[in-house]
């Protein structure tokens, strides 16, 4: 697969037999080939070939599946636990919310941090095996750092669910002292 980047979307159709074909390209691609153009990030979308039914969020949970199967996990058994509690749950739609905008934080931190530290690297962007040898030397500072990030984070979570509450109790409130004329 070349690896330029490209101006338009693909357009990836999902066949039956669980092939993945790319219209721009004219070829059947994998799941890996998928997964760098979110490495690349070029844009896509994956299509039932059949009904054109959006299916890019299940490719892209199908990625996640074969990345947390192989090599270390991101997520533990506990915070996938967590996260399944939350569907169909009143908080769902804030929980999924909540956590977009915390992973954005965290690129934001990253995109920060590749800023500063520009000059030891010549301009290039950070590579993995790069992030590797910056955390270890960094380690503790970014543990600090994350830590604060994440009080933070849990501040910023309970003031929601507080403020949530509170525009709940003023919406269902019932006035109970109506009037004391009618005693």
């Amino acid at each position: 697969m070349n690896s330029a980047k490209r101006t338009t979307q693909h357009l990836i159709k999902k066949y039956p037999n669980r092939r993945l074909y790319d219209t721009q390209t004219s070829s059947y691609i994998t799941l890996v080939d998928v997964k760098q153009f979110v490495l690349d990030n070029d844009d896509f979308a994956v299509v039932d070939a059949k009904t054109g039914e959006d299916l890019t969020r299940m490719i892209l949970l199908q990625i996640i599946l074969e990345a947390e199967a192989g090599g270390a996990p991101m997520f533990s058994s506990v915070a996938l636990a967590q996260i399944i509690r939350y569907y169909g749950h009143a908080m769902q739609g804030m929980m999924g919310s909540y956590l977009e905008k915390n992973i954005q934080t965290f690129i934001d931190i990253q995109n920060k941090l590749t800023e500063n530290t520009g000059g030891l690297n010549e301009g290039k962007t950070f590579s993995p095996e790069m992030w590797t040898q910056f955390m270890n030397v960094q380690g503790p500072m970014m543990q600090g750092m994350m830590g604060n990030y994440i009080d933070q984070s849990k501040n910023l979570f309970v003031q929601m669910q507080e403020q949530m509450q509170n525009q709940s109790k003023n919406m269902f409130a019932f006035p109970f002292n109506v009037d004391e004329k009618n005693k």
